[in-house]
């Protein structure tokens, strides 16, 4: 009778931990699609990236906003708008290389890594020699540079030594009200982008 007893417990321990199992599983992929579902939703906006760049640099974010430019030298970078076009924000391809030229005019969810790009003297200097020497790489129609990325930075420069020249005005401002004498602009590095249909 004992064994019969000790056989129908161990039974019933095997079948209890068997739907225990079972149970954790459905909840492990019911807690798997909850997640998928909340990376969706919790995508964040331009504008939102942009006013905490500076505490998310070399961390990997997903974001979304529609997308006003791709870059005509080989498509490697897009432009993502926010709430509006101050609100812009320069996406490179990194590792996924080119971007679709499909991504023009739609809603671009890009999953990336955010980093930083400082301007100060030592940076307007070297662009100084690079025009100096007719060794700078032109991006855009014109002298000017690449409008988006200008708008980008909120630059209002026509040509390159306007550009630096308000740079430098821009830089002496910051170090006066910061003590900081560079400017922080921001990029997103990607590592995947779908595009919305």
């Amino acid at each position: 009778m004992k064994l019969k007893l000790i056989a129908i417990a161990a039974c019933a321990a095997m079948l209890l931990a068997a739907t225990a199992c079972g149970g954790k599983k459905a909840e492990e992929t019911s807690g798997s699609n909850a997640a998928k579902e909340t990376a969706k939703i919790s995508a964040m906006q331009v504008d939102d990236v942009l006013a905490h760049a500076d505490t998310l640099v070399g961390k990997t974010v997903t974001l979304e906003g529609v997308c006003t430019h791709i870059c005509s030298h080989g498509g490697r970078k897009i432009f993502l708008m926010g709430s509006d076009d101050t609100q812009t924000i320069r996406i490179e391809g990194g590792r996924i290389g080119k971007f679709a030229p499909e991504c023009v005019n739609k809603v671009v969810t890009v999953e990336g890594i955010v980093r930083e790009d400082r301007i100060d003297e030592e940076y307007l200097r070297r662009w100084e020699e690079r025009l100096a020497a007719g060794t700078e790489e032109h991006h855009g129609t014109g002298e000017a540079g690449c409008n988006s990325e200008k708008k980008a930075r909120q630059e209002t420069g026509r040509t390159p030594e306007e550009r630096i020249a308000d740079f430098r005005t821009r830089i002496a401002r910051s170090e006066q009200e910061t003590g900081r004498a560079y400017l922080s602009f921001y990029h997103i590095e990607a590592i995947s982008y779908t595009i919305a249909e």
